[in-house]
């Protein structure tokens, strides 16, 4: 079985190619500061202020390069810590932003778990790494003690539903292929994946495709040597555990059960109705979201503060005011479902009138 590092120099994930750097940008959850500011600060952040960020476990740099660009088109100071295990991973993390001219990054080859030597931050971005942690919870610990008292972490973890299949062949390739190069154990592995029966569960599972895309993201997929997924209650237990609380995932519409169950009762415990929702949905194949200090008290912008500014993430705000004065309701797509959320048709030109500069009143 190789080694988590071995892995990550052997194939760099995500696969990226720096030169691509030239004609887009690559953006997601989390660490869209737009979605920073709603989640963590009221969305009321002063981004005068430079932002203090760690990019824990950065890999090729995806969040880095989001991060560090938005705020540098936006004219916003910041200075950013990146560390990872892999060199490899550093070393296409480091030109993607060299060929982008970002500066104020500071790049370290190390583990996230020195976190807290590395100073205090405002801003902890810890995307696709913990589940891949012997011990996950030392991870969340870390980050926790590294969080300045009004800063806030974003996270992914993979989720075990929606990965249906991807743990048993984790199992089997690891005890098959025990002993060969990372590079023997993928070609082996791909000839196996190969014949499986075409009932199998991840055949049939229409929600995982890193294998198709790239080397990199099969082994990262079926052949990760260290690979825990992480259930609601699971994710808000090591979170209390790191003296964190959840702010938020970025999809809430897929934690609320209610477009499933209808009329029936749900639990008041907003956890046990996420869960639920988990449960029921089967599709969750990671969960993204925002965690702050306990201490600190609701940081999520909920739009009754007139003097905020609105503003859509991924989508033209014409259109999608048409389809609300044409329907009355909008479709949210993620995790191979589709989410229906009523809205009346009032509201449509309140809609169109979201541009990023005009507040809410």
């Amino acid at each position: 079985m190789s080694s988590v590092k071995e892995q990550y120099e052997a194939f760099p994930y995500p696969e990226r190619d720096p030169a691509d750097e030239k004609r887009r940008l690559i953006t997601g959850s989390p660490s869209h500061p737009l979605e920073m500011d709603q989640f963590l600060w009221n969305g009321k952040r002063d981004w005068s202020k430079p932002l203090h960020a760690l990019v824990a476990g950065g890999g090729t740099g995806d969040g880095l390069i989001q991060l560090a660009q938005v705020l540098t088109s936006a004219r916003r100071p910041y200075q950013i810590t990146y560390v990872d295990l892999s060199t490899a991973s550093r070393a296409i993390a480091e030109e993607r932003a060299r060929v982008r001219g970002l500066q104020n990054i500071t790049f370290l080859t190390g583990s996230l778990l020195d976190a807290p030597e590395l100073g205090e931050f405002d801003y902890i971005d810890c995307c696709g790494v913990l589940h891949h942690l012997p011990e996950p919870q030392a991870g969340f610990d870390a980050l926790g003690r590294a969080l300045a008292p009004d800063g806030g972490l974003g996270f992914m973890v993979y989720a075990p539903y929606g990965r249906s299949g991807v743990y048993p062949l984790q199992d089997a390739f690891a005890r098959l292929l025990e002993g060969l190069s990372p590079k023997d154990r993928l070609r082996e592995a791909r000839r196996i994946l190969a014949n499986l029966p075409k009932n199998h569960p991840f055949v049939q599972n229409r929600l995982v495709g890193d294998h198709k895309r790239s080397d990199a993201g099969f082994y990262d997929l079926l052949l990760h040597s260290t690979d825990r997924p992480y259930r609601i209650g699971e994710v808000v237990e090591a979170l209390d555990h790191a003296d964190l609380r959840l702010a938020g995932f970025t999809n809430p519409a897929l934690y609320d059960p209610s477009d499933l169950t209808r009329d029936m009762p749900l639990p008041d415990d907003p956890i046990a109705r996420m869960s639920l929702a988990e449960e029921l949905r089967g599709t969750i194949r990671m969960h993204t979201g925002y965690a702050v200090p306990k201490p600190r008290g609701a940081t999520v912008a909920e739009g009754r503060d007139l003097s905020l500014v609105p503003h859509l993430k991924g989508v033209a705000a014409e259109a999608l005011a048409r389809e609300i004065a044409k329907r009355g309701r909008i479709t949210v797509k993620a995790e191979g479902e589709q989410v229906t959320v009523t809205l009346d048709k009032s509201v449509a030109p309140l809609v169109a009138g979201i541009n990023g500069r005009t507040p809410l009143s």
